[in-house]
């Protein structure tokens, strides 16, 4: 994979981040993480915040953010016109997200995913890639 990855999340997420980047770095997957460092309490749109200019300055490129439930980081994230984060708790819907919306950040819920999978959900989503065709003209009405 070409694509650098980018992570962030708040304490919530921190754990399920720290177990998701060794998966990726194991799998010899460029990974930038953005923070957070520790399970002190920080506030996600923050994070949400720096993923989201990440994403803007490299164009080929591909998110991941984590909070308790991965809703508020996934909010947080939607406010910025080039980010389309997609929350999954399941491997059909991030394939789905990928396929049908070309979804360029995944967010996940470190307090209510296994680990496995999360890691499920997380190689799904980067290995899927958009359909485009009718799916392109919703996308551009985003």
């Amino acid at each position: 994979m070409n694509k650098i990855i980018f992570l962030a999340s708040d304490h919530g997420g921190f754990s399920l981040k720290e177990t998701i980047k060794k998966y990726l770095i194991n799998n010899k997957i460029k990974i930038e993480d953005l923070g957070c460092s520790s399970l002190d309490a920080v506030d996600y749109p923050d994070y949400a915040k720096l993923l989201a200019s990440k994403i803007e300055n490299n164009n080929n490129s591909f998110g991941l953010l984590f909070c308790g439930t991965g809703i508020g980081i996934s909010m947080a994230a939607n406010r910025f016109s080039h980010v389309r984060a997609a929350l999954c708790t399941s491997v059909e819907m991030a394939s789905k997200s990928r396929k049908h919306n070309d979804a360029n950040v995944l967010a996940l819920g470190g307090r209510i995913l296994t680990e496995e999978l999360s890691k499920e959900i997380v190689f799904e989503f980067l290995n899927t890639k958009f359909e485009k065709g009718r799916h392109l003209l919703r996308v551009k009405k985003i």
